[in-house]
Formats: structure tokens, C-alpha cells, sequence
């Protein structure tokens, strides 16, 4: 790899728009924030919504239920499969800038982060509001109002708080419960606390009229959606190695090559997301599951025979694919798994990257055979034997003698990002995984 030579970085201007602060995750959020921002100073100053003889409550509740139904419509598993069929839509024979952008449609959690953030923001308002009416003694609100928009507040704070990246990735469970459970208590206050705002409007026969009650409704049949699917279903698990399962489920689903399913051995406390290998002309689908935590390794070691699965197979990063002529698959460890069925359908011409340690005595040989028959000419580097590789190098060089057009890297979070940070740096299309949730 000494030999190989990586092409000079782009001009500073470039680069500075692939930066990974300027991704198109951060470029939502700030966009989102900035609209917001905006609507609070037209607010506070042109439509005069603060003033003294009393606050316009109701046009600020209306901004906190915009905001929060667009972080959480955005999460929905089907309006995920519809961003994802819309933006992998266009031929491959459009320019390439506009495909490249395209395949970023996976960074939509920017929207969701800074909508909820927002959303947070104008609560607290709200609430300041709601504070200043009943302490001025003006119409509108009471005590019980009072104690529950209090109570929603403090939630929605814990549920920001332990989303941030650095909290979320160290009490990861305790994450979970505060977005799930924390969540599914702020939507039921949520429903409370409009109830008592039209009992003291008496505002009863417009209810069917008013936005927020129908806004409301779909929110809570968005939550409620997934868990209609929710299923114990048999499980087969191959165990090649102490460090991977190979696990087999047909239980009447099919997923799409792209997707992942959710799995939990208990469905209130925690959920583990893993990409889905459908082959072709074949009943359902396999997962390749690697010791990589406590559950996992639980997982491993006791080989459930049965587990929960909930939702609909749901689109992720490997279906933009779909929009390149011939792509470069870059794969560590188990990052092999949401590769597999794209290799298998072969519908984008391409060549694997895989690094990992003894691939047959890790993964099995048969499952390593299976990717050596669609990949004659895949690099499957040994770490046992042969070290860590540079992947940026190999990855360039691969691209190079393909002559392709995108990069697709499935590793932990380190290596993604430097991977995709230094193809996009030389102006290559690269995409991969950015960990948002």
C-alpha cells in the first residue's frame, strides 16, 4: 500500500463544505434552527405575539406542535422507505452531482434532532408564558395546567439531554427508555393538557376543527404503528465463532436488500437494530449479529431461540446504491452483513473491501465462499494475518481501477468517518453510517 498515492485535497472552500460539522445532518439542523430563530423575532417584534396585557399562546402552542410532529413524522419507518424511494429514484444517467446529493437523503435525522430541539425551545417559552398569565392573574390557564406543562417540560429536557451524542453513547440504554418511554408519557400529557385548555376555552365543538387535535391524532398513530407489528418469532443461529452469530428468520417477511430489522428480548427497555440479508428468490432473511457490547455478546452466548421483532423493514444508507453506475464497498468486521444482499442482487456493478480478522474461522466458510462467488475480485484482507490496512488507500485505489462513482463504508464510527472524510476531501462521492440516533 506504500505505492499507492492518494490525490491532493480539494481547495480549502471545498473542504471546508465536506467537513464533518458541515454535513448535511448539521447543515438541517442549523437550517431548521435558523427558521425557527427567525419566527421568534417576527414574533417578538413584528407580530407582537409578547405583550404586556397578555402572551399569544395559542400561535406559540401551534410552533411547538409543527415543530414536534416534523421531528417525529420524519422518524416514521414509512416516511423513511418513501424519502428513501424518492431520493434513489433518479437514473443513473442523470448528472452526478445531482445523484450525489440524492444519496444523502440518509442525514434526515438533522431534521429530527433540531425539530424536537426547537420544538423544546418554544415548550420553554410556553411554559414562561403560561407562568406569566397565571401569576398576572389574566385568562386562560390554571393550576392543573400549570403542574402539567411543567411536567412535560421536564421531560422533554431529560429526553434532549440524554440524546446528546456523548451521554447517548455512554448510557445508551438509559437513552432508550427516556426517547421511548419518556416520549410516549410526553404524548399522552400532551393530550391532557389540550383537554384542559378547551375545558377552560369551552371551545368543545371546535375540536374537530382545530389543527393541533388532528396533528395530535396522526402523531399518535405514528407512534403506535410499529408496535401493531410487534411479534415473538423462531429463530436459527449459526455460530461459526464465539464472536458472530449468523441467525435466520422466516416468519412471512421478505425484507428489501437495504433495510434492518429491530430485535429485543425485552420490547419496553431495548432495541437493536441490525441490516437485514434477504437472498435472492429466497423466504426471509439473515442477520449477521458481532460481540460488540452486552446484549450482543449475551446474544451470542445464549443463542434465544426465539426474540421480538416490531415494524416494517426500514431503508437505510446501503440503498443508495441504487443511484450509481458501479460503487466501491468498503466493510469492516460485521459491516459485511448490510453489504451481502447488495453484492448478491449485483444490480450496481461493484468490488468488496472487506477487513476483518480470519474471515473463515470468524464468519465460517461458507458464508465467506457465498461473497467470494459474487466477488471473484473482492479484497478480503486478513487482520489476523496481515494487520489493520489503510482503507483510504484501498479504497482510492479501488475506486481508481474501477473506475467508479461512489463509496459505500460500513464500519464503526471512527473509521466511516474518516473513510468518507477523505474521499469527499478529493472530491469523491462517499457515503456512510453517522450514528444520529
Amino acid at each position: 500500500m506504500e505505492n499507492i498515492i492518494l490525490p491532493p485535497k480539494k481547495s480549502f472552500l471545498y473542504r471546508l463544505g465536506k467537513h464533518p460539522w458541515l454535513i448535511p445532518y448539521h447543515r438541517l439542523f442549523i437550517l431548521i434552527s435558523l427558521i425557527n430563530i427567525g419566527i421568534f423575532i417576527k414574533a417578538y417584534t413584528t407580530w407582537n405575539w409578547f405583550k404586556a396585557e397578555g402572551i399569544e399562546i395559542d400561535k406559540i402552542a401551534q410552533i411547538i406542535i409543527f415543530n414536534f410532529a416534523l421531528g417525529i413524522l420524519i422518524r416514521q419507518q414509512y416516511v423513511i422507505n418513501l424519502l428513501f424511494k424518492i431520493a434513489t429514484s433518479p437514473p443513473k444517467n442523470w448528472p452526478l452531482f445531482i445523484r450525489r446529493i440524492c444519496a444523502k437523503v440518509y442525514h434526515f435525522g438533522g431534521i429530527h434532532s433540531s425539530s424536537t430541539s426547537m420544538g423544546t425551545l418554544w415548550y420553554l417559552i410556553f411554559v414562561g408564558s403560561l407562568y406569566y398569565h397565571y401569576l398576572n392573574y389574566l385568562p386562560g390557564v390554571n393550576i392543573e395546567i400549570i403542574i402539567i406543562t411543567t411536567m412535560i417540560l421536564a421531560l422533554l429536557i431529560v429526553i434532549i439531554l440524554m440524546a446528546l451524542p456523548q451521554i447517548r453513547a455512554k448510557y445508551h440504554n438509559q437513552f432508550e427508555l427516556t426517547h421511548r418511554l419518556g416520549g410516549w408519557t410526553v404524548l399522552i400529557l400532551f393530550w391532557v393538557q389540550m383537554f384542559l385548555f378547551i375545558n377552560i376555552q369551552n371551545t368543545h365543538n371546535t375540536l374537530f376543527y382545530s389543527s393541533d387535535f388532528w396533528i395530535l391524532i396522526t402523531l399518535t398513530i405514528s407512534v403506535i404503528l410499529p408496535w401493531l407489528r410487534l411479534k415473538k418469532v423462531d429463530i436459527e443461529i449459526v455460530k461459526p465463532s464465539n464472536h458472530v452469530a449468523l441467525t435466520s428468520f422466516n416468519y412471512g417477511v421478505t425484507p428489501f436488500a437495504g433495510s434492518s430489522t429491530a430485535l429485543s428480548k425485552n420490547p419496553l427497555l431495548e432495541w437493536h437494530s441490525f441490516a437485514n440479508v434477504p437472498a435472492p428468490d429466497k423466504d426471509g432473511f439473515r442477520l449477521t449479529i458481532s460481540r460488540a457490547g452486552d446484549w450482543t455478546g449475551n446474544f451470542i452466548s445464549d443463542k434465544p431461540e426465539k426474540i421480538w421483532v416490531k415494524g416494517i423493514p426500514t431503508a437505510g444508507v446501503g440503498n443508495v446504491d441504487k443511484l450509481f453506475k458501479k460503487i466501491i464497498w468498503v466493510a469492516t468486521g460485521s459491516g459485511i452483513g448490510p453489504c451481502i444482499p447488495h453484492l448478491l442482487l449485483n444490480e450496481t456493478p461493484s468490488v468488496l473491501i472487506w477487513a476483518t480478522r480470519n474471515p473463515e474461522k470468524t464468519y465460517g466458510e461458507k458464508l465467506v465462499n457465498e461473497i467470494k462467488a459474487v466477488q471473484p475480485n473482492a479484497i478480503i484482507w486478513d487482520t489476523d494475518a496481515n494487520g489493520k490496512p489503510d482503507l483510504v488507500k484501498l479504497a482510492y485505489k479501488a475506486y481508481s481501477d474501477f473506475k467508479a462513482e461512489a463509496v459505500i463504508c460500513i464500519s464503526n464510527q471512527k473509521l466511516t468517518q474518516k473513510v468518507v472524510h477523505n474521499m469527499e476531501s478529493r472530491g469523491i462521492p462517499a457515503y456512510g453510517a453517522i450514528w444520529d440516533s
